[in-house]
């Protein structure tokens, strides 16, 4: 963007040391969109004062920030929410320059060499199983244990990089593989873990789901893809002492898992210095119940 008169009067405001004179000119400068911040980078490279810098820092990074919640309301709001998409302006949270070619060609080039070796012919579990293979053999995915400490493991483009995720990116991942494979795999509502069932039938997220309306054939844990029967995963609910309800075997809708993941990646930032940070996350997790 051009520099106005404008714009060199507000920069010159920002080393003001009264808090109320530069939230006015922050709110100023956020008006002008994405478009100002070449000019707050060229700033920053052109600033001596590390306080200054810092000023600027936060700045780019709210203008980002306000991008990326109109950005995840026209998400929310459009007929179809595509999950991939959903985890990719996650993941623009913290890297705003994020490209989704870097996520959707490497997941495409997954999704086609498991079509290669699917047919009518095989079952449920024989799809699942080339899907296993693939997705944690051949492409090599490796996953862990939810850790707040390791946050990059919420991000779908170190997930894609490192190749190594939580269930919530790995399952994001597998979940989103299925739906361009048509196939029926959706994540479910089982307490305290992050699973996948196949059911037995596409569901229709534009009407009411209600639990029985489909049947669950098994469970996949999306960390490395092992198999779970009902009766498994009832024994893990007598074993937490969690009486099963209908709710848990409800499959959940791509909005509802994006909201938990910025939920999920919100609890990473818990310093008093990050306390910003949680409070963002949280606010973009209340825009998808909008």
């Amino acid at each position: 963007m051009h520099e106005n008169r404008e714009i060199n009067a507000l920069f010159h405001l920002l080393d003001d040391p009264d808090q109320e004179v530069f939230d006015t000119v922050a709110s100023k400068i956020l008006l002008y969109g994405k478009e100002i911040i070449p000019n707050l980078e060229n700033l920053w490279e052109n600033t001596i004062d590390e306080s200054i810098q810092e000023r600027i820092e936060l700045l780019i990074h709210r203008v980002h920030y306000q991008d990326l919640q109109a950005a995840l309301r026209t998400w929310s709001l459009s007929e179809q929410q595509d999950l991939l998409e959903g985890a990719i302006l996650t993941a623009r949270y913290q890297f705003p320059d994020l490209a989704r070619s870097q996520i959707t060609g490497e997941i495409e080039r997954i999704k086609r060499n498991i079509w290669l070796e699917l047919n009518n012919y095989l079952t449920p579990l024989e799809q699942i199983n080339v899907l296993n293979s693939m997705i944690y053999n051949y492409f090599g995915l490796k996953g862990e244990e939810i850790s707040y400490q390791r946050r990059n493991q919420f991000f779908l483009n170190q997930v894609i990089e490192s190749k190594k995720g939580n269930p919530f990116t790995n399952g994001i991942i597998y979940q989103a593989l299925c739906s361009m494979l048509d196939l029926p795999v959706y994540a479910v509502n089982i307490p305290r873990q992050f699973i996948l069932a196949y059911f037995d039938s596409f569901v229709d997220f534009s009407m009411p789901v209600e639990p029985d309306d489909y049947r669950i054939l098994f469970y996949i844990d999306p960390l490395q893809g092992q198999i779970y029967t009902q009766q498994d995963v009832d024994t893990y609910l007598k074993r937490v002492s969690v009486p099963a309800v209908p709710s848990y075997f409800k499959p959940q809708s791509n909005k509802r898992i994006i909201q938990l993941l910025l939920e999920e990646l919100a609890k990473c930032f818990r310093e008093d210095k990050d306390q910003y940070r949680q409070d963002e996350l949280m606010n973009l997790s209340s825009i998808l119940e909008e």
